[in-house]
């Protein structure tokens, strides 16, 4: 959407797949008969198989607002659905931006709108929650995106729900809250979520989870020789053990590849998730995995917490920007449960990626008091001043003065 990448750069294309061996068929299924194995396609053909993999995906979720079906009322799925924002950016040229929801997507795609257009958008987000990025950040960590949101003259109201999207013959014009404020509109991207396709699987008698299709730890759906993976199946979250959606690219392409190696003959299992992710908004970067503390508090834990201000480069280096690091344990086993980072740099972001391998491995706060990063002066903080180091150390003195 942004132009920055062709369509057909973010599929697998049908030739790569043709020359290592495989059939491709570009049909929709119509019915699956899973004691004959057998797939009817919508073109009447008929397709045998020995086992069978499911990869439905998922759709957006557009609540069920008066006026969700105005022209000019965009969502974000798709290549498709990028397309047709494009489009409906360069045909209706709108300057009054109204974002339902202020997930990653929502702002990610509000931020690229900004910077375009031959005057200077007005963007408007409206979210339920009381902070941007409820699913990712706490309050503490959210603050610091607000503040820098409104610094990149977005208006941002937290606590507030779209009652109805307002229209003139057939085309947006604005939205109303439930509180009663208007706010005009030449166009309005919803994000609010996702649901797994599941008609398939049900119409075939499979077993369904209350996020999805229900499989075990390698894939498995109720049938065993049915597979099953990526948004259209309910997952396991790897700190909680409880079930969930779970709906992130890499969850998704891991599931697959543990299917075919199932089919391989390998018994590898699936650890469950820890929806670590992350969304740049102009030159912000925000990263997060694992609980964040308000979830904690909701699944029974009693969170330690611990936030520590770093540095992209050490202090004497020029260009040092600022980033923030919260790491969220659990009191009882002192294990590392969660993390969050706001960084004006993508370097620190990354950093993420060792707190889920320290949440995997069962770290605990004192262990991660140990750990020291591989360091240079320009391009990360002094071996004294490692953030992660530093939140463990906070951490435990929270323990002792407990």
């Amino acid at each position: 959407m942004a132009g920055l990448a062709a369509p057909e750069s973010i599929v697998v294309p049908d030739k790569m797949l043709e020359d290592a061996g495989l059939q491709v068929i570009v049909d929709e299924v119509a019915h699956v008969d899973n004691i004959k194995k057998r797939i009817q396609l919508s073109g009447g053909r008929e397709v045998d198989y020995d086992k069978l993999f499911l990869g439905l995906g998922a759709r957006s979720f557009i609540p069920p607002i008066e006026g969700r079906d105005l022209n000019g009322v965009l969502s974000l799925r798709s290549a498709a659905d990028a397309e047709k924002i494009r489009t409906y950016i360069k045909e209706k040229k709108p300057e009054r931006l109204v974002f339902v929801g202020a997930g990653f997507i929502s702002l990610e795609v509000a931020s690229l709108l900004a910077l375009g257009g031959s005057s200077p958008r007005t963007i408007t987000v409206v979210e339920l929650m009381n902070r941007p990025l409820p699913l990712m950040l706490d309050e503490d960590m959210a603050a610091s995106v607000a503040d820098y949101l409104a610094q990149k003259n977005f208006r941002l109201l937290t606590g507030e729900k779209v009652k109805t999207i307002l229209g003139s013959n057939g085309q947006v014009t604005g939205v109303e809250l439930d509180s009663g404020t208007t706010i005009d509109a030449d166009m309005v991207f919803i994000n609010v979520g996702v649901r797994p396709n599941t008609e398939l699987a049900e119409a075939m008698g499979l077993e369904m989870g209350d996020f999805g299709i229900k499989v075990n730890s390698y894939q498995e759906t109720s049938d065993p020789d049915i597979l099953a993976g990526g948004d259209c199946v309910e997952k396991i979250n790897f700190i909680t053990g409880k079930p969930e959606g779970g709906r992130l690219r890499g969850p998704a392409v891991m599931q697959g590849r543990l299917a075919a190696k199932r089919l391989a003959g390998y018994d590898i299992q699936f650890p469950g998730v820890l929806n670590a992710g992350g969304c740049q908004m102009f030159d912000l970067i925000v990263t997060a995995t694992g609980l964040t503390e308000t979830d904690a508090k909701q699944n029974g834990f009693e969170p330690v917490c611990a936030v520590v201000d770093s540095r992209s480069k050490h202090a004497m280096i020029p260009g040092m920007l600022p980033w923030k690091i919260k790491l969220v344990f659990d009191k009882k086993s002192q294990r590392l449960i969660g993390g969050q980072i706001v960084s004006h740099t993508i370097g620190p972001s990354r950093e993420i990626d060792a707190v889920s391998a320290f949440i995997l491995g069962g770290k605990t706060i004192g262990e991660l008091t140990t750990f020291s990063s591989a360091c240079n002066p320009d391009i990360s903080s002094e071996p004294s001043a490692e953030p992660i180091t530093i939140a463990a150390e906070q951490a435990l003195q929270k323990l002792k003065l407990a």
